[in-house]
C-alpha cells in the first residue's frame, strides 16, 4: 500500500436479525463457537476497523481481554481509535458503541483503571464480562432480542431483503455478503447503488470497494454506448 494513501474506511454494515458480523480474527474463538451454539448466524469480515462485532441493533462492540489489559497501554490506543471511529459514525449514522471488558481474577487489579479510562475519559459504555462464554451470552441476548432490552441502542426498522436482490448485488466485483448487506441497508435498490457517487459509496464500504462498484456500473455503460 502507498504509505501516503489514506487508510481504507471500515465497512459500515448492519447485519439482519439473528446475525452478527465478526472481525475475521474471531473465527476460531470460543466466543464465536458459543454464539453459533446459541443459534446466532455468523458473518466474517476483515474490514471492520477496530470494532470486533456489529450487531443488528446498530451497536458496534469492542472486546478488551485480560491479556489486553496486562499488555498495558496498547489497549488504550485501541480504545481511543474505537472512540474516534464512533465520533465519525455518529456524525453520519445512528450507530451506538459498547465496550466489553473481561473482569477476571487476573485482570481485577487493572479493571478499575480501565473502567475510568473507558467511561470517564472516553465517554463510552462499558460492561464487565467474566470471559468469552459470558460475553457470548450477552451478545446473543442482544442479537436475538433485536435491542428491545438493550439500553445501548435503538431498535432499527425491520427490513426484509429479497434473496434475488442480495444475490444480484453480490455479483458486483469485490462485493461479498457483508458489503452487499451494507449497501442494501444504505441504498434501497440496485438503481440507487448504480446512481451513487464514489463518495456516497465510500461511506458505506470503504474507498477501494467504492471505486470497484462505481467503475463496474459506469465503465460498462460507457463502453457499450
Amino acid at each position: 500500500m502507498d504509505p501516503g494513501a489514506a487508510a481504507p474506511r471500515p465497512v459500515n454494515a448492519v447485519p439482519p436479525y439473528g446475525h452478527v458480523i465478526c472481525c475475521e480474527k474471531w473465527r476460531n474463538s470460543a466466543l464465536v463457537q458459543s454464539l453459533r451454539g446459541g443459534g446466532v448466524k455468523i458473518l466474517f469480515e476483515n474490514e471492520l476497523g477496530v470494532a470486533d462485532f456489529h450487531l443488528p441493533n446498530r451497536t458496534k462492540v469492542l472486546y478488551v481481554s485480560e491479556s489486553d489489559m496486562v499488555a498495558a497501554n496498547s489497549y488504550k490506543r485501541k480504545l481511543v481509535r474505537f472512540r474516534n471511529l464512533c465520533v465519525w459514525l455518529q456524525a453520519s449514522s445512528s450507530f451506538q458503541q459498547l465496550v466489553l471488558v473481561e473482569q477476571t481474577v487476573l485482570s481485577q487489579q487493572y479493571f478499575a483503571a480501565v473502567q475510568r479510562f473507558v467511561s470517564l475519559d472516553l465517554g463510552l459504555a462499558l460492561l464487565p464480562v467474566g470471559g468469552q462464554a459470558e460475553a457470548s451470552q450477552l451478545v446473543t441476548q442482544m442479537i436475538l432480542t433485536e435491542g428491545r432490552d438493550n439500553p445501548f441502542g435503538r431498535r432499527p426498522p425491520c427490513q426484509i431483503l429479497e434473496p434475488a436482490v442480495l444475490a444480484a448485488v453480490r455479483q458486483i466485483p469485490g462485493v461479498g455478503r457483508v458489503k452487499a448487506l451494507a449497501l442494501l441497508q444504505s441504498f434501497s435498490s440496485i438503481w440507487e447503488i448504480c446512481s451513487a457517487s464514489p463518495e456516497q459509496l465510500e461511506r458505506v464500504v470503504g474507498r477501494a470497494a467504492a471505486t470497484h462498484i462505481h467503475d463496474f456500473f459506469h465503465t460498462d455503460s460507457a463502453a457499450g454506448s
